[in-house]
């Protein structure tokens, strides 16, 4: 990626360019949440936090009770819960929810 700044161009590697997205992330993170609190989400609020449908976020339930992916997620009863923290940390780490 190319920038220009004034008379100075500046060139970074992707490399560096996700370096940056993660330390911004990371930065960010604190103040996603209310009050230093984590927020738990439904199926439906989960979906439309990674823009993907329900179905896709039950699958991706199935896959880590299989111990084939690293999706987190809570049960309480029958019902399954996500923290937002990590839905966030998730769609980092495994890329843009929109390409999948």
């Amino acid at each position: 990626m190319e920038s220009t700044f004034g008379a100075i161009e500046v060139t970074f590697s992707d490399e560096v360019i996700e370096k940056i997205a993660l330390k911004v992330a990371e930065l960010l993170k604190p103040l996603l949440t209310a009050n230093g609190e984590d927020e738990l989400l439904t199926v439906d609020e989960a979906a439309a936090l990674l823009k993907r449908d329900k179905a896709t976020i039950y699958q991706l339930v199935n896959n880590a009770k299989h111990g084939l992916s690293t999706f987190r997620y809570l049960k309480q009863g029958r019902r399954l819960r996500f923290l937002r923290s990590d839905l966030l940390t998730w769609t980092t780490e495994n890329g843009d929810p929109r390409t999948g």
